[in-house]
């Protein structure tokens, strides 16, 4: 019996691709027929397939024009962002200090003023962000291949927290930080902007966006 089901279930599996072997054969067929009595049919579809072809050509074509442009302007804004910088280095540290404190007026922060010097208290500039939380800042104009220590931060973090009751402690560097710099300003909850974020503070980036940025010391 069992012989038997299986050769009547072979049969029915070998009618079954007979069977859709003439319909796919009689839908060409059908095809064909069609074009050949209405043969504007094949040069619709010829269009259609052509328009299809240029569209997607010229889609790609803009796809990649669009690419090279946002290459060009990114590589732009770094080479401003360079020449900026490069002015910035030039500086002298008391200038770069009214200078900060300027980037903090323009972004809303009221009663700032510089406070840098002796007894300073490792605070540079005072102020309020735009909301009134106290702005505690402190600048480090150092040359771009110099890392600003862990000593610098936790004298900062002491003073900004007890001697300033900050509500946003910020540490202005025009150079990179130290890893235990970055891991002490984590865990103090300190904004530390090192070159990089800097330079996007300086390129036109609000004060306010990079506080979320706090303790990293880096845009990563």
């Amino acid at each position: 019996m069992a012989r038997r089901k299986g050769r009547h279930g072979k049969a029915r599996r070998q009618r079954e691709r007979r069977r859709r072997v003439l319909l796919g054969a009689g839908g060409v067929a059908v095809g064909l027929f069609v074009l050949a009595r209405e043969p504007w049919l094949l040069l619709g579809i010829s269009g259609t397939g052509v328009a299809a072809t240029v569209a997607w050509f010229l889609w790609r074509t803009h796809r990649h024009a669009r690419t090279r442009d946002r290459a060009w302007r990114e590589g732009e804004r770094r080479a401003e962002l360079e020449r900026s910088m490069t002015a910035i280095d030039a500086m002298s540290w008391q200038d770069f200090e009214r200078y900060v404190a300027e980037l903090c007026r323009r972004d809303g922060c009221t009663g700032v003023r510089v406070v840098g010097g002796s007894g300073d208290l490792a605070a540079d500039i005072l102020g309020a962000m735009p909301d009134g939380r106290r702005l505690v800042v402190q600048v480090k104009h150092y040359a771009p291949h110099r890392t600003v220590p862990s000593g610098d931060m936790q004298k900062f973090v002491g003073m900004a927290v007890n001697e300033h009751c900050a509500d946003v402690a910020l540490f202005v560097a025009t150079c990179e930080y130290t890893r235990h710099a970055r891991e002490l300003a984590l865990k103090h909850h300190i904004v530390a902007l090192n070159r990089d974020l800097f330079g996007s503070w300086n390129s036109g980036a609000r004060l306010e966006s990079l506080l979320p940025l706090s303790g990293t010391g880096s845009g990563h």
